[in-house]
């Protein structure tokens, strides 16, 4: 049975909107677009680039929740209201995703929130599974079970 969980990270939308941060679906992680608000203080920055980094933070905390890191991110969606906003964050995000290279596109958009001048989205996918990891370890004592394959189309 594939495993499915929400992660919540205590923001006030969450509960107003009725979502979660992020949510796990086997080894798939969907995080929610997340805004450049510090949940703790519920505080945003002005400064576009300084919503940028508390995004990813924000990003990194429901990651490291899912068992991840920004280094299994395989795609990121970029939302910004202003398109001249985007190039002044082009060096936080490739210090976090230029080594990892996912999938990304940017959209110009409103969002829920004047104070908003970025927000971000992304998938990842863990790299071993906890239902899994004994299967990979070679230590293991558990019986290798045999995969069950399913001829195309899927």
């Amino acid at each position: 049975m594939t495993e499915r969980r929400a992660i919540l990270s205590g923001s006030t939308f969450e509960e107003r909107i009725g979502y979660a941060r992020a949510v796990v679906d086997g080894d798939r992680v969907h995080v929610s677009g997340t805004t450049g608000f510090d949940y703790a203080t519920m505080t945003i920055s002005d400064d576009v680039v300084e919503q940028a980094e508390q995004c990813l933070r924000n990003v990194e905390t429901a990651l490291a929740e899912a068992d991840c890191t920004l280094a299994d991110v395989v795609r990121v969606r970029y939302l910004l209201p202003d398109r001249e906003d985007f190039e002044p964050c082009w060096p936080v995000l490739r210090r976090c995703f230029g080594e990892v290279r996912p999938a990304a596109t940017m959209l110009v958009c409103g969002l829920a929130d004047p104070r908003m001048k970025i927000e971000m989205e992304v998938d990842a996918r863990r790299r071993v599974p906890p239902h899994t990891e004994s299967a990979m370890r070679h230590d293991s004592t558990d019986p290798v079970r045999p995969v069950e394959a399913f001829e195309p189309p899927y």
